[in-house]
């Protein structure tokens, strides 16, 4: 056996790509190969449809598009004819008519072989079945003499069944000596538990190393986490790269025997909330960034989601690229002036107060005639937040900065929040993170801010913004839990509704009360059609709404819960305008 053939050296492009920028995704793969070089490595494992970037959705399906990742691919493969290392790059492929979710091995200045994705997932985010035909479950690629099995992303998730095949498993029986798995891997939180137990299982039953290589990126409502990581085959943890961040690392695989082990670093993860709050940062900062946005703007309104986000922004851009504006109001407190004002401070960004009580008067007198004999209501109250969406996206137009929306997931779940007004905006970071959460995040911002994060340490949100009962200051003395159940009780029944989708029967049977359960179903039902219009949003639970879970507008179905009688509409049909007044428009 030669020398050559007792080690061997792959390096992990754990990279975030552009979905569309072939040019400056191959640009990042040659710079990774010059590291590459320089650490003496023989192959670069870069993530899932790299060239293109992922999940690239219908674009894939454009020939110019297909046509030019295949003529990136060419390119870097002849560069490969410079003896250095090959490169295992993921790219859409067409082959006899066919297209494919494929990863190609570059080496000596050709293409050397061709792997096809196997299993297509068709589940929460995924839609692939209907984009790429499935490739069989081929053997290994021989690289410097080593056999490397190349199976992508969810090749390795499910175990052999009547619609999957265990590629792995193909894998071992044809020859594979050490498992590359490039990945585009959505974060959600606990995700990577999850991860590490499915490559577990895969190299229990082969008992080869296996390299997971996730991509680390903001891709519209998705966050891409990285934290890559290879198991050696005796489930040892051989390296673990960093989460929500870049990072170019060569794994040296030394061989004893028939078993190939290797080492590397081994980076502490985030978890938790502080997890979900970065995820939030990187979020934000790509979708601005890669949608060519010169900053961001918000209004403050003393209150903790405006508060929250405006941290997530700083942390993301910086100061310099987030501007807040103040819009108050004759209900707004004195307190949140105060707050916001504080608060800006704190952050360092530009801060500008810009009363609207002219604007409000101004609608109020253009609809006195139309209104005439009609009693005041939540039409008066949802003129305040209008006026104030139509000056933040003026100051938009006007500055090309990007409107952050402040709605969190309680909010976005029972409709509290007003279109055309608070809901205006062109990105929301905490559109997945229920009010209960928000408290946890502001409180856990005040004490840390995650690696990379550009905003100052320490307490950045005022406490008494923290601490005070959070209010839409629509009218005098309001508060949100004048409208709603406490945020505790409320987020608990939206967990059971949304992401685990319990019936009402077993809600009420684990200790909730029927009348708040079937009210809080009915709102959640009611506010599709205000959801269907809301920016989109970092994407952090199992279930969130628009890429996961998507719900018809038009829908008279309603679960009315063990004892209701059949025939009784009251409490689920959409005329009922008790029930819903607080929450229209």
């Amino acid at each position: 056996m030669t020398e050559r053939l007792k080690a061997f050296a792959v390096t992990l492009a754990q990279l975030n790509p552009t979905l569309g920028d072939i040019e400056g995704n191959a640009a990042k793969a040659r710079n990774a190969r010059a590291r590459a070089i320089a650490d003496g490595a023989d192959l670069v494992l870069f993530p899932e449809l790299f060239i293109a970037g992922y999940p690239p959705e219908d674009l894939v399906q454009k020939p110019a598009f297909q046509a030019a990742c295949r003529a990136a691919i060419e390119a870097l493969a002849r560069e490969t004819a410079d003896g250095g290392p090959a490169m295992l790059v993921g790219t859409p492929w067409v082959e006899d008519g066919k297209l494919y979710n494929a990863c190609a091995l570059l080496d000596g200045g050709r293409i050397a072989a061709l792997r096809f994705k196997c299993n297509l997932p068709n589940y929460g985010v995924f839609d692939e079945k209907r984009l790429f035909a499935r490739g069989p479950a081929a053997g290994p690629v021989t690289v410097r003499g080593v056999r490397i099995g190349v199976p992508i992303c969810e090749d390795i998730w499910l175990e052999e069944s009547e619609d999957y095949e265990n590629v792995v498993e193909t894998l071992a029986e044809t020859g594979a000596e050490i498992i590359l798995v490039p990945n585009g891997s959505p974060y959600a939180r606990d995700k990577n538990d999850v991860r590490l137990s499915v490559a577990v299982a895969r190299v229990t039953e082969s008992a080869l190393p296996l390299v997971y290589l996730n991509q680390v990126c903001g891709q519209d409502e998705l966050v891409f986490d990285g934290a890559s990581f290879a198991l050696n085959g005796d489930l040892s943890l051989g390296a673990q790269l960093p989460a929500f961040e870049e990072s170019i690392v060569t794994l040296r695989f030394i061989r004893n025997g028939d078993d190939w082990r290797c080492t590397g670093p081994i980076a502490e993860q985030p978890e938790g909330d502080k997890a979900d709050y970065a995820a939030c940062v990187l979020g934000l900062r790509d979708y601005v960034a890669k949608n060519g946005f010169p900053g961001v703007l918000l209004g403050i309104s003393g209150g903790i989601d405006s508060a929250l986000c405006a941290a997530i922004a700083v942390d993301a851009l910086g100061a310099d690229q987030v501007h807040g504006v103040m819009l108050p109001y004759r209900h707004t407190a004195a307190h949140s002036i105060a707050d916001a004002g504080e608060l800006a401070g704190h952050l360092g960004i530009r801060y500008e107060v810009l009363p609207i009580a002219e604007a409000v008067t101004g609608f109020e007198t253009i609809l006195s005639g139309l209104f005439k004999n009609l009693p005041p209501d939540i039409t008066e109250e949802n003129l305040q937040a209008r006026s104030r969406g139509t000056l933040l996206m003026a100051i938009s137009n006007k500055t090309g900065l990007m409107v952050v929306t402040t709605g969190n997931k309680s909010e976005m779940s029972v409709g509290y929040a007003t279109l055309y007004g608070d809901m205006n905006g062109g990105f929301n970071p905490i559109k997945d993170i229920y009010k209960t959460q928000v408290f946890r995040l502001a409180s856990l911002r005040n004490g840390w801010k995650p690696d990379g994060a550009l905003g100052p340490a320490g307490e950045v949100i005022p406490p008494d913004i923290i601490t005070r009962p959070p209010s839409a200051e629509l009218r005098e003395n309001q508060t949100d839990q004048d409208s709603l159940p406490p945020y505790e009780v409320l987020d608990a029944i939206l967990e059971r509704l949304v992401e685990r989708e319990q019936p009402l029967d077993q809600i009420i049977a684990a200790g909730f009360d029927r009348e708040t359960v079937t009210r809080i179903d009915h709102l959640l039902n009611v506010a599709e059609y205000k959801r269907r219009q809301a920016a989109p949003g970092v994407k952090v639970t199992p279930r969130n709404f628009g890429r996961d879970r998507r719900y018809p507008i038009t829908n008279r179905f309603r679960d009315k819960g063990e004892g209701l009688p059949a025939g009784d509409e009251t409490l689920v049909s959409r005329g009922s305008k008790a029930s819903i007044d607080a929450f229209e428009g």
